[in-house]
């Protein structure tokens, strides 16, 4: 038996908690939770008017759906949609166990502009209208038409995701209605992958502007400005992105005008900077700051310094700030005051 069997009978607790998640200009509001563990039983022939959707974590039975049978057994996620009349039986030897959940979903309306501040108003459109993804709209839509009932589950999220559901109705923790929210947009969109058939209900994402290169020199960015008060060489850079120096380093240059220490050396300067107009760090001593910014030697800080900002660590210090500084050059990192 799986973890579920143990944790899942947590999951009729979810039943006393209001959830509900906006995916795609559509309204999901649970409706039920609950928990069978493997012993004989039956559901007799009945129908809902929302999505009810099991998953059954051990033993066989049969799930019927009008004229079709389809047996299920451990593994397998399987779905009545609004107006289908079903019914489960179990195996006599080898008892179905399932964790069920149900859903209503429907275009979200818009608010009234009389019940909302002025600055809150939606836009005005048709019911669900606004900023979502197309793909996603596409995938829930498909999701509530599709023929799909039955599919294996046992190796996708969606065990995992029940099982930290179950865990979290069982001892909320702080936070506990935003994980809660977010678990449950993880399931809805999950079951939807898993009763799709993804590839001709939904577009393939496009690439990212810029492609590869593009990656390459932002990940390359990122890492020399979260390690900017270390030791860095072109060498680790490059291996951030699998490529070799020369080839990192022509990427880095055209893609920013610059190479890659320089953008370093500009990055820690305009730190620097700051941190000597912090008035709150004027226990610190130049040097200190000079090794909190990737300089260990004192005096070629103050240099470099000087040379990008046309003033010394101390002048800086002592006018409170860098407005009475020379004007940097044009180029002068974004960070800099």
């Amino acid at each position: 038996m799986s973890e579920l069997a143990r944790a899942g009978a947590a999951i009729p607790l979810l039943g006393g908690v209001r959830l509900g998640v906006t995916l795609a200009g559509r309204r999901v509001e649970f409706v039920d939770w609950g928990f069978y563990p493997p012993e004989p039983w039956r559901n007799f022939w009945h129908s809902h008017s929302y999505f009810e959707l099991c998953y059954a974590y051990a033993g066989r039975g049969t799930f019927r759906t009008g004229a079709q049978q389809h047996p299920v057994a451990a593994g397998d996620l399987f779905v009545a949609r609004p107006g289908d009349v079903h019914e489960i039986t179990t195996d006599a030897r080898d008892p179905l166990g399932i964790v069920f959940w149900s859903w209503t979903m429907v275009p979200e309306r818009t608010v009234p502009e009389r019940t909302v501040p002025e600055r809150t108003v939606p836009e005005r459109g048709l019911p669900g209208a606004g900023p979502h993804s197309p793909d996603t709209l596409a995938l829930l839509e498909a999701f509530a038409t599709g023929p799909r009932q039955v599919v294996p589950a046992g190796g996708t999220p969606l065990p995992r995701l029940l099982l930290t559901l179950a865990e979290e109705a069982a001892t909320p923790g702080p936070g506990s209605a935003e994980l809660l929210t977010a678990l449950g947009s993880a399931l809805v969109l999950g079951c939807a992958r898993a009763l799709t058939d993804r590839p001709a209900a939904v577009p393939r994402p496009a690439p990212a502007p810029g492609g590869r290169a593009a990656a390459a020199v932002a990940r390359m960015t990122r890492y020399l400005d979260d390690n900017f008060d270390r030791p860095v060489r072109v060498r680790d850079v490059a291996a951030q992105v699998h490529l070799s120096e020369r080839h990192a380093a022509r990427l880095f240059h055209q893609a920013t005008g610059h190479t890659i220490l320089a953008h370093l050396t500009r990055y820690r300067l305009g730190v620097a900077a700051q941190r000597l107009a912090d008035p709150t760090l004027r226990s610190l001593s130049v040097a200190a700051i000079a090794r909190s910014c990737g300089y260990p030697d004192a005096r070629h800080f103050s240099a470099a310094f000087r040379r990008h900002w046309g003033a010394l660590p101390t002048q800086v210090r002592a006018r409170g700030g860098t407005s009475q500084l020379v004007a940097p050059p044009a180029t002068a990192h974004p960070m800099s005051l």
